[in-house]
């Protein structure tokens, strides 16, 4: 199948791309696969909330410094970026169940020898050689949990059962970051890593049982990695809707990346307080996420694509820019809070937008290349960011970049992403 063919494949009139349902649609709760993925992914997700909170925690508890927290982030952020450009080549290729099952028994493993080396002291040179495995391996398995979805669900509820997966994952980030504050005072952050790889065998035994309809189509023609991604970046670059998100998510993941670096410099360093008052912060924030995640899809249908995504990006910027200046604990909870509201409901509805009008053979590359180009910049971007506010200030740092990002949904409004109405 060449380009032109499902590009032409994806255009409005020529019919819903595969995966849709056939038939009366059931409710998502009624749907065996899904309730058992979806339950995966919150396992998941709740221990990937632990090591969110616990691996910063431990760089700054051994070094003091916040630039080194950004640069163990900017380290991370580059190994996604990396294995982002050959994800969906491989997606594409191969059993994609079993490519999640073998991603988190891999991040098990590897999140496993954290608090198994720190018994003999703490090596932060681990750190560095873990998070960017465990990053590359999360890119894949990221690319790939997205090319399931549609084959789960259809393309009818994309963004009602991506909105309730994220709602589920949010649900289960109010309880990780508190649960990772009070056991990083109580034993130590690399403990609440041990919790973290624990939660990616149970990940891995639920997937097991997960029966997926999306595979990749057989092709005659095996063309090579960077060809493939030629593939992805192609299609992207010819719809109107995805050239403009890429571009604008370039800008905006470089300015927000190390947000969540910032708010603990900012909560610890700063204000003072402890490891647990992070931890509660971070759940506060993810009650945002939650709201956001389930009001997605209603929102979408009354206001369309554009505005709605706008519209969450321009309120993460006034968020995000009041943060360096909040003084008290609540106050950076409720902004953080509004913060991950938006952004998730900004990134729910891109991702349903890219699930919906990509063709089922290129879903995987297409995504891949998306968050190629969306992230090559955010590693260096999160290490600007923490170095700027150790030197600088949180307050000014978060201003700056917060203003950007209302910028961002400004420049929105002069391109295409302002017409996309309700239907892709």
């Amino acid at each position: 199948m060449t380009y032109e063919e499902t590009r032409r494949g994806s255009e409005p009139g020529s019919g819903a791309p595969s995966g849709s349902p056939s038939g009366p649609v059931r409710p998502l709760w009624r749907q065996r696969d899904f309730g058992i993925f979806w339950a995966a992914q919150t396992l998941s997700v709740l221990g990937d909330s632990f090591a969110l909170i616990a691996l910063p925690l431990l760089v700054l508890q051994a070094t003091g410094s916040l630039a080194r927290m950004g640069l163990l982030t900017a380290v991370g952020g580059a190994a996604a970026v990396v294995a982002a450009v050959f994800a969906g080549a491989v997606v594409d290729r191969v059993d994609r169940r079993r490519l999640l099952i073998a991603c988190d028994l891999v991040r098990m493993a590897l999140y496993a020898l954290v608090p198994s080396v720190w018994l003999l002291g703490p090596q932060i040179w681990l750190l560095y050689l873990v998070l960017p495995l465990c990053e590359a391996v999360g890119m894949l398995f990221a690319v790939g949990y997205v090319t399931v979805v549609r084959g789960l669900v259809g393309t009818e509820q994309l963004t009602e059962a991506n909105g309730r997966l994220n709602a589920t994952a949010a649900a289960a980030g109010v309880l990780g970051p508190l649960c990772a504050g009070l056991v990083a005072a109580w034993s130590g952050p690399a403990t609440a890593v041990g919790v973290d790889a624990g939660s990616f065998g149970v990940s891995a035994a639920c997937l097991a049982f997960v029966r997926l309809r999306g595979r990749p189509a057989k092709t005659a023609e095996r063309s090579g990695l960077w060809r493939d991604l030629r593939t992805g970046i192609a299609f992207l670059y010819g719809h109107p809707v995805l050239r403009a998100l890429t571009a604008l998510l370039f800008v905006f993941s470089f300015l927000t990346l190390g947000l969540n670096d910032l708010v603990i410099y900012h909560l610890k360093h700063d204000l003072g307080h402890d490891d647990g008052t992070v931890g509660t912060v971070m759940a506060v924030g993810a009650l945002g996420t939650i709201t956001g995640a389930l009001l997605v899809a209603r929102v979408r249908r009354r206001l369309g694509f554009g505005p709605t995504w706008t519209g969450a990006v321009a309120v993460c910027g006034l968020s995000f820019a009041g943060l360096g200046w909040a003084r008290d604990v609540p106050a950076v909870a409720a902004l953080s809070a509004a913060f991950l509201a938006c952004a998730g409901m900004a990134g729910t509805c891109s991702m349903s937008l890219r699930q919906e009008v990509t063709p089922e053979p290129l879903l995987g590359r297409v995504t891949a290349a998306f968050w190629t180009l969306q992230y090559a910049a955010a590693p260096v971007g999160a290490a600007v960011l923490t170095w700027a506010a150790e030197h600088h200030g949180t307050a000014p740092v978060g201003l700056v970049a917060g203003g950007c990002c209302v910028l961002i949904a400004v420049a929105a409004l002069c391109t295409p992403i302002r017409r996309s109405g309700r239907r892709p």
